[in-house]
């Protein structure tokens, strides 16, 4: 008679460090449910909110071998958020950044506002100069006699 032994890749489960330090076992269910309830009655669809856990599970268990601080993955999933619904996000934020009043909620959603703003403006000065010249400013693209660069009268 003889024994053999096959060896095999073991994966550890990944796990959780806690605020209070405390270690508990990943669970992408605890992240699901946040999504949800920030989700709540947003034009949000199941498979939408699906992918956002799944994004952030993958990147959890991508960058940390064996444990992730849960201040790590509430970024993450605001990170995800953010760029899904507004709404949603200040949902999250409120309930995991443990807002104490309206002035720091209305600070989160000045931040917002403020990035808006500058991402609008940064779109607008790309369809106003797509080849990247000008200035961006209203009329850059007419002459002084009222004729656009191409030739054509305005």
């Amino acid at each position: 008679m003889r024994f053999t032994t096959y060896e095999r890749i073991e994966e550890s489960p990944l796990r959780v460090i806690k605020k209070n330090g405390d270690r508990v076992r990943f669970d992408r269910d605890r992240i699901l449910a946040g999504i949800l309830r920030a989700c709540e009655k947003l034009p949000i669809s199941a498979h939408d909110i699906e992918e956002v856990a799944m994004r952030v599970e993958a990147r959890c268990q991508g960058e940390y071998d064996r444990e992730v601080p849960s201040s790590v993955i509430g970024s993450l999933v605001m990170e995800e958020l953010r760029a899904l619904h507004q709404v949603a996000y200040v949902r999250f934020a409120s309930v995991y950044r443990e807002f104490k009043d309206v002035g720091q909620f209305m600070s989160e959603l000045e931040t917002i506002l403020d990035e808006d703003a500058d991402e609008m403006a940064r779109e607008a000065a790309g369809q106003l100069h797509p080849g990247g010249g000008g200035s961006g400013a209203p009329g850059d693209a007419l002459g002084d006699d009222g004729e656009t660069e191409d030739g054509a009268v305005s």
